[in-house]
């Protein structure tokens, strides 16, 4: 097998705008990034993702960009964004940038010059109708914030599509002229050293609704183009897919080599919280049969929490009313009729023998994973704040003022003072001098992560258990052999590995949520774990 990069890696995102601020404005930049490096190189990180750092009217938390060739002067400027890319590659750390192209903001020129004149080329850069176009509610992807896809500009003179907020109008890509602007931009930050993009809202860049004479079948050809164009300049660089699909949809993005090289795991992320919410593990393992196999060329991005809400909406109703009652009791705690507006840490407690156990979880499943930043020390949300604003506070570092994030009395963000979660309980100065922290734990575990590649390029099997609580796993390349066992339920279990031993193997005990003994019948405590390497004898 083939092996890349991207199949043994540990991802990271983070908003540059909210992880350190460097000169005191009160506002995260690219300086204070570069300034915290080493404690991701030393964290077991391999590649960063960045959030939107565009000139944006930050609509969108800078989802809505009005500029794809510069830096928000906020955070800094190319040479920063250059400085970045060097020093990263100095710790062998990637970076990855969002590409968002379904949608500019209004306040981009492109769009400017579409509303002006309708003999305009821009005007076809964008999706526009005399009326509006008939679709669902389930389409809207802010329901209850937006209540329509159409928007009439005046201007114009016409409703303009925007699946999302009213001031991030849809491009057209089956406009040529706009996939080869999509292509300048790919250009472009290829050229500053980034190592791929992860491409924001793919299930809708290929939707066609409203886009006169569009095909689905035609759009998704757009992805081949990108793949060809991105491999032409830059043979390891890669495209990551945010498609929240079922997995009879999956070979629509990851075909062989021809389209993307990753996608995001939203299926199993979903169920698996559905699987934590019952204390069975009945719907993670239905969830991961119905994978299908993308490897050796494509890989699955699995994670716990990212940046926005956590959505639920492929599980049932009755499966996500179950979920919510759990995660998300209170109505402010959820968002969009489908979704939880919380961190990691407060849906789960703060309770660090849950959080230990769903993070060997995350990185035992097949595939690689993500980790949001802040996480790793068990951040907390603020609910207080708008939307998804609520899990986009600035990172804790210390117990300082501010959190050690600014040194500025007015954060453009502000940060979580009180409670269990407030910065003087919770940053990474304090949790790295206790020697059994979350974070110092998280460390570890991503060190023997990254020494198990079967994890990420292995063949993957499920060991059925009599036991509704108890996960076990097999995963198995010409690297190695390694078996996970995972119990699901608060209360002990027994996991008898005797069977599964064979005559020629010895199982060495790698990592747990405490010592295995001998074997081969381990006793299990709540939601214990344990992780085995086979060695011939």
């Amino acid at each position: 097998m083939k092996y890349h990069w991207y199949h043994n890696s540990i991802f990271y995102s983070l908003d540059v705008e909210t992880f350190f601020d460097s000169n005191g404005d009160g506002i995260g930049d690219f300086q204070g990034l570069i300034d915290k490096l080493d404690y991701l190189a030393a964290l077991g990180i391999t590649c960063i993702w960045l959030l939107p750092f565009f000139p944006s009217p930050n609509r969108d938390n800078g989802y809505d960009v009005k500029d794809y060739y510069n830096v928000d002067e906020r955070l800094g400027n190319l040479g920063d964004f250059a400085q970045l890319i060097d020093k990263a590659q100095v710790y062998g750390i990637k970076i990855i940038i969002d590409l968002v192209v379904n949608h500019t903001s209004i306040e981009h020129p492109w769009f400017q010059e579409a509303r002006k004149d309708r003999n305009s080329k821009y005007r076809d850069y964008y999706v526009w109708s005399d009326e509006p176009v008939e679709f669902e509610s389930v389409e809207l992807s802010f329901q209850g914030e937006e209540n329509t896809m159409w928007t009439f500009d005046k201007q114009a003179g016409q409703y303009y599509l925007h699946r999302f907020y009213k001031e991030q109008p849809d491009l057209n890509i089956m406009n040529g002229d706009v996939r080869d602007e999509i292509l300048k931009i790919m250009g472009f930050w290829l050229g500053m050293g980034v190592s791929g993009f992860r491409i924001d809202a793919a299930a809708i860049i290929i939707e066609p609704h409203g886009i006169k004479g569009a095909e689905k079948e035609e759009l998704e050809k757009f992805f081949e183009e990108m793949r060809h164009f991105l491999a032409a300049r830059k043979t390891d660089a890669i495209l990551l897919a945010e498609a929240n699909i079922k997995p009879n949809e999956v070979s629509t993005y990851i075909k062989g080599e021809s389209r993307m090289h990753m996608i995001f795991n939203f299926f199993v992320n979903q169920y698996l919280f559905l699987a934590l919410a019952k204390g069975k593990v009945k719907p993670l393992i239905k969830a991961l049969q119905q994978l299908p196999a993308i490897q050796p060329a494509g890989q699955w991005l699995n994670f716990l929490r990212q940046h926005d809400e956590l959505n639920l909406n492929l599980l049932t109703d009755k499966e996500r009313e179950h979920a919510f009652r759990q995660f998300a009791p209170e109505e402010e705690m959820q968002i969009y009729g489908r979704g939880i507006r919380r961190r990691l840490a407060p849906m789960l407690n703060g309770d660090s023998v849950l959080l230990k156990f769903s993070y060997s979880v995350l990185l035992s499943l097949p595939g690689v994973p993500l980790i949001r930043y802040g996480d790793e020390i068990g951040m907390g949300d603020d609910l207080s704040l708008e939307g998804r604003e609520s899990v986009r506070t600035p990172m804790q570092w210390t117990s300082e003022e501010n959190a050690g994030f600014s040194t500025s009395k007015k954060l453009k963000k502000k940060v979580i003072e009180k409670g269990k979660f407030g910065f003087p309980k919770i940053n990474v100065l304090s949790l790295q001098s206790e020697g059994d922290s979350i974070l110092n734990w998280i460390e570890r575990l991503f060190s023997i992560r990254k020494q198990c590649p079967e994890i990420g390029a292995g063949r993957f099997e499920i060991i059925e258990q009599e036991n509704e609580c108890l996960l076990v796993h097999h995963l198995q390349s010409e690297h190695g052999e390694l078996w996970f066992a995972h119990n699901f339920s608060s209360e002990p279990v027994t996991f008898n590995y005797k069977e599964l031993m064979g005559n020629t193997k010895k199982w060495v005990h790698i990592f747990g949520s405490k010592d295995a003994g001998d074997g081969p019948v381990v006793k299990m405590d709540g939601y214990g774990f344990h992780w085995w390497r086979t060695i011939n004898k």
